[in-house]
């Protein structure tokens, strides 16, 4: 099976990016992204982790999906320099837009939001 996305579930807390050591994997995660064409699928957020992996994977030339529920637009600061951005109308829309554009998942550190979207996942899968 060939990658051509991969969904990553982290922080958009700016508590996440306390960690220098996390944030430093997420971001070297993210140049190896843009390196192999990978494209990367996230939350939209321009905040915390999220934002972090974002940026690096676009600074490396990558290309970038971000899927955002109009609710959380404002509140998440959606990033407003992706490739795309995906404005759905509710979590689960999110949830499900996130699922279908991947080939794969991985989870960085974040909190309950991480930890259900990746189980979901798991079980979708």
């Amino acid at each position: 099976m060939e990658l051509r996305r991969i969904c990553v579930y982290c922080s958009s807390s700016a508590v996440g990016n306390r960690n220098a050591a996390v944030e430093q994997e997420v971001r070297v995660f993210g140049g190896e992204l843009a390196r192999r064409g990978i494209a990367l699928v996230y939350g939209g957020s321009s905040r915390g982790l999220m934002g972090a992996l974002a940026d690096e994977v676009l600074a490396a030339g990558g290309r970038v999906i971000g899927v955002v529920p109009r609710a959380l637009e404002g509140r998440e600061a959606a990033h407003r320099g992706l490739t795309e951005l995906k404005v759905v109308s509710s979590m689960h829309e999110r949830e499900q837009a996130m699922f279908d554009l991947a080939d794969a998942f991985v989870a960085f550190p974040g909190g309950f939001g991480t930890m259900e979207e990746i189980i979901e996942m798991l079980t979708w899968k």
